[in-house]
């Protein structure tokens, strides 16, 4: 990782009328970090996320992604990153390989970058001979991880995953999270929001939201080390309780 953070917030807020979804949020994220930003339903991570991703405003604070200001460059913050939500992002009535080649075009790939990735994705996934299929008609899994790679396709210098596990079972989830690994080590910096308080363990850096508010930002041996916890489940346990 660089000095130059990979994503810069300085006391984000977020209000819808008088409710408050995001209050007064600062932190940073290293380059190439795996960053998990963690909470319940209704903790306010995806509203951040939108607006660190420019698909929403702040209400006041400032935030820098991959150099560029979100509320002022926000064309040149979409280019330099990937985004995968919690639908998987793909189109079922289309085949795996359309899929590739749609969003690929978005991203602004020649046709030869597109082909090129394409096959060498598809390869590392093993899934080659699934090119042709349509997307309705695959696994779960298989759909998780070929989102992921669509957001990575144009290799952005940060991806954004809206809690891409959910709904699949542990296995699945593990697997998944190879991809996030190798992609880091790659040099994407990966920010990461779930509830599933295991996969915590997995970031480099783990943020607790509570109600709006950063209330942890620490590893996550710190974190369990000074709330004296086995797990990070515990750990939330104590701090969404306080």
């Amino acid at each position: 990782m660089t000095d130059q953070p990979a994503i810069e917030v300085n006391k984000l807020v977020k209000k819808f009328g008088s409710f408050v979804a995001n209050d007064n949020l600062s932190f940073n994220v290293g380059q190439g970090e795996i960053f998990g930003f963690l909470g319940a339903n209704g903790a306010g991570k995806t509203t951040a996320m939108k607006i660190l991703c420019g698909l929403s405003k702040p209400t006041s604070g400032t935030i820098r992604v991959a150099g560029y200001d979100v509320t002022r460059q926000t064309d040149k913050v979409k280019k330099n990153i990937g985004y995968m939500s919690q639908r998987f992002s793909l189109y079922n009535d289309l085949t795996v390989k359309e899929n590739f080649r749609f969003f690929g075009g978005i991203y602004g790939l020649s046709a030869d970058e597109i082909k090129n990735r394409t096959s060498l994705l598809l390869e590392r996934l093993g899934l080659t001979h699934a090119s042709g299929k349509v997307l309705s008609s695959i696994p779960t899994g298989w759909k998780q991880k070929l989102a992921f790679s669509v957001a990575i396709m144009h290799n952005p210098r940060i991806v954004f995953l809206d809690e891409p596990t959910g709904g699949v079972d542990p296995i699945t989830r593990r697997q998944f999270w190879e991809l996030i690994y190798e992609a880091s080590a790659a040099g994407i910096t990966v920010f990461v929001t779930t509830h599933y308080m295991d996969e915590a363990e997995y970031c480099q850096r783990v943020c607790i939201m509570v109600n709006g508010r950063i209330e942890a930002l620490d590893t996550p041996g710190n974190l369990k080390e000074n709330h004296k916890s086995g797990s990070m489940h515990e750990v939330f346990l104590k701090l969404a309780r306080k």
